[in-house]
């Protein structure tokens, strides 16, 4: 494993890179570490850095098609990385709110097509009573 590469890396074919490469920018400081062109002009491969997280990336093709998926982003403010996000174009999926186990957060979907979960842990929470908060969640709904 090189040094400074998790075990781990999300790769993501995003349909439009450049778009998910500035939004993330936006929002959460990502900083472009690597990045390749392709012949035709677009983004072939980027690596993002994110806090200490590291996001693989590469244009959208016809062999590679997008693959939309959803991250989770733990930042210091949610609600202020949240309305950053919705300003940089980002729809609302579900505005900050407190969560049962322990976390406030909402998510948006980026311009790309990508859902980004943004949430602050706010409250360790003990097994028994996240079983308990679980149970009580699941019956409202939610």
């Amino acid at each position: 494993i090189p040094e400074g590469y998790p075990t781990v890396t999300p790769y993501l074919m995003v349909a439009d890179a450049a778009k998910f490469i500035a939004f993330m920018s936006n929002v959460f400081a990502a900083k472009t570490t690597e990045q390749l062109m392709r012949p035709d002009g677009k983004i072939g491969h980027t690596e993002l850095r994110v806090g200490d997280s590291l996001i693989m990336l590469s244009e959208a093709s016809e062999s590679h098609p997008a693959t939309p998926v959803m991250l989770h982003v733990y930042v210091e403010d949610v609600d202020a990385a949240f309305e950053r996000a919705v300003r940089a174009g980002g729809s609302v999926v579900s505005k900050p709110t407190h969560q049962f186990y322990g976390d406030r957060s909402g998510g948006v979907t980026e311009p790309s097509g990508n859902t980004i979960w943004i949430a602050t842990h706010v409250e360790d929470v003990a097994p028994d009573e996240l079983k308990r908060r679980a149970a009580e969640a699941m019956k409202s709904g939610g």
